[in-house]
């Protein structure tokens, strides 16, 4: 049995955890932690993984107070910068840890951006389009960086002036059209084209549960590893 632990545990996606870390048949839920709960090696009960699904405010305080308790982590919270990506790297490193931080867990979403990333240097355009509730942030950069990486420039956009901003935000490039709408849990639409043909793929979320299995292949696939891992899709063989 994996033990696991378990913060932000009192949150929506925190108690959805617990409930599918309870109903797995290979782990066991040894702490449930919340705000203002003090993480230590006492305090994390033997866990050999912790799950953290805090805020954004305080999720790499509690990766490294997970780390010092001796444990690998899992990591759900978005708003992550590069800085405290490395200030988690070096810490995991020398205390021979393993972190995982995954900005999507739902399997369909990190399968999409995975085809979206083998589609785009194909395809002359790529545009996104996400739905999710408030609090959310996706990016594009897996397009991005498989367009560079084949040598592909700028896509073709006549528009020369946008006041109002209707072809959306470019993440490294890539237009992004975001829509942010209470009761949406998460959707995402790459639309990629070519004169004469366009390709879809889209992926739907539509309650929090669809997140668990990717949660619980992270918790499993996190054992024996060290350092920083980032995103679910480096642990999924793909």
């Amino acid at each position: 049995m994996i033990r696991v632990a378990v913060t932000g545990a009192k949150g929506r996606m925190g108690s959805t955890v617990v409930a599918a870390v309870t109903g797995a048949p290979d782990m066991e839920v040894v702490a449930q932690l919340d705000a203002g709960d003090p993480i230590t090696k006492k305090t994390v009960n033997g866990a050999q993984v912790a799950v953290d699904f805090s805020v954004p405010g305080v999720t790499e305080a509690n990766v490294h107070a997970l780390l010092d308790a001796g444990v690998d982590v899992v990591v759900g919270t978005t708003g992550w910068t590069e800085e405290s990506y490395a200030r988690v790297r070096t810490h995991a490193q020398e205390a021979g840890r393993a972190v995982l931080i995954a900005p999507n867990f739902a399997m369909g979403a990190v399968l999409a951006m995975k085809f979206a990333a083998m589609a785009a240097p194909y395809f002359e355009s790529a545009e996104v389009i996400e739905m999710h509730h408030p609090g959310k942030v996706a990016p594009a950069r897996g397009i991005a960086r498989a367009r560079a990486e084949a040598g592909l420039g700028d896509m073709p956009d006549a528009t020369e002036i946008d006041e109002l901003g209707s072809r959306g935000g470019r993440v490294d490039g890539v237009p992004v059209h975001a829509v942010r709408l209470r009761g949406l849990t998460a959707s995402e639409e790459i639309l990629l084209g070519n004169e004469g043909e366009q390709l879809v793929i889209r992926t739907d979320s539509f309650d929090r549960v669809s997140f668990m299995p990717g949660v619980l292949l992270g918790v499993r696939r996190v054992i024996g590893r060290t350092g920083l891992t980032i995103g679910l899709d480096q642990v999924m063989g793909l």
